[in-house]
């Protein structure tokens, strides 16, 4: 396929899958015309966790109100289209691939890692969808990320903030991480999703102080209340509104929803009907989504199908959330790529899962095996099961339980394979 050499060719321009610097970024943006200073309506997404959800939850809500939106995210699930959506929609594999190669003309034999390659090509190809709401969310970290080569912005949605990619900080704390998520962000309006806690929230306030944008913080200038028979109402200055039950999985989410609606009614002509109708219709894939039909639901037969892509410590504690709110039988199907923290990822779960199986990811060298992954965690776990694939995996679980819940979660690689498989 086109679109699939081109990519590999671009895979070899740098010897470095990953090399945090904004040189390269830059020098190909000046060789394209500097696309990124002719977008007029940028929204910039950094943080952990979070993002995508922000994204589409604020997506929901413009969309109802009449605006058109252009996303650049990742990782993708099944295919690098996902990445590229403009006029809300996702491009189609030839104009991709076409202009992949363009991308890969222009820079010649420059030094470029694949990111950098196809961050400047999302850009040039949005300069046709300049109007529109552009959200443009941070590869890993911001501060020295490709995404961050804007002037202004409309405003920044900061997600929540947790222990990942360690591997890649001279300073390997949640500290280091704040640092690199706030340090840059740029001056405007900044919207501070719900953290773990409150000293992680503490440590943003502290690291934005110099920040000259107005700031508005989860808890502080927005909130959302639960009650019984799913009451749930958002509050902001502005005034209150009573939202319908998400169409989505998860009382984490609502925080996330909550991010994208205060940001909205800050920037944007939005009326509360709007609001309400988008949050029934937000278009997640991914987070806690569940597998309605399909080959891999026919193996799980009457039993509850939920992916997840979560892989840290506060992606697990969320999903740990979710899981208190259910009645069933809890059975999880995990892998993980090796460079996560599995044992604090893991320590989510103890006591709140009925089995436990143990899986390779498919086609990812960076994952950790199977057998490794059973003892970094077996002490914390017992009845450890190992299947050899994922069809496998739901059927040693379906034959042994019914009417419970399946929950395949750790790597969004593991997504995509499943999401392919059924």
């Amino acid at each position: 396929m086109k679109l699939q050499k081109v990519i590999q060719r671009l895979q070899k321009l740098h010897k470095k899958k990953i090399d945090l610097s904004l040189d390269r970024t830059f020098n190909l943006l000046k060789k394209l015309g500097n696309p990124q200073d002719k977008l007029k309506n940028v929204i910039s997404v950094v943080g952990t966790n979070s993002k995508y959800s922000m994204i589409k939850s604020f997506q929901s809500i413009l969309n109802q109100a009449g605006y058109k939106c252009n996303l650049y995210t990742s990782p993708h699930l099944q295919s690098y289209r996902e990445r590229y959506v403009y006029d809300d929609k996702e491009i189609d594999e030839d104009n991709l691939a076409d202009l992949l190669e363009d991308i890969e003309k222009i820079n010649g034999s420059d030094n470029l890692s694949e990111f950098e390659a196809l961050t400047c090509a999302y850009l040039k190809y949005c300069e046709q969808y300049k109007d529109n709401v552009t959200f443009i969310e941070a590869g890993l970290f911001h501060r020295m990320d490709s995404t961050n080569v804007f002037k202004n912005n409309l405003c920044t949605l900061l997600g929540s903030i947790s222990i990942d990619h360690l591997s890649w900080l001279e300073n390997k704390s949640i500290d280091g991480i704040i640092h690199e998520k706030t340090t840059r962000l740029l001056t405007s309006k900044i919207f501070i999703n719900k953290q773990e806690n409150k000293e992680t929230t503490l440590k943003i306030k502290n690291a934005l102080k110099d920040n000259k944008s107005e700031k508005y913080f989860y808890g502080d200038d927005f909130n959302y209340l639960t009650a019984e028979n799913n009451f749930i109402q958002y509050e902001d200055a502005k005034g209150s509104i009573i939202l319908p039950e998400p169409n989505i999985l998860g009382e984490h989410q609502l925080a996330n929803i909550s991010t994208a609606i205060m940001a909205a009614r800050n920037i944007f002509n939005i009326k509360d009907e709007h609001i309400k109708k988008a949050v029934t219709q937000v278009d997640l894939k991914g987070r806690l989504q569940e597998i309605k039909v399909g080959k891999l639901k026919t193996i799980a037969q009457n039993n509850r199908l939920v992916c997840d892509g979560g892989h840290n410590f506060g992606a697990g504690a969320a999903l740990s959330k979710w899981m208190n709110t259910l009645d069933q039988d809890i059975n999880l199907i995990i892998g993980m790529m090796s460079d996560k923290q599995h044992k604090e990822f893991m320590s989510n779960f103890k006591g709140k899962i009925k089995s436990l199986t143990l899986i390779d990811i498919p086609n990812q060298e960076g994952s950790i095996s199977k057998e490794e992954f059973k003892l970094k965690i077996q002490d914390d776990f017992t009845n450890i099961k190992l299947a050899n694939n994922i069809q496998e995996a739901i059927t040693n679980v379906s034959n042994e339980s019914q009417n419970s819940y399946i929950c395949i979660i750790g790597s969004f690689y593991l997504l995509g394979e499943i999401l392919n498989l059924n």
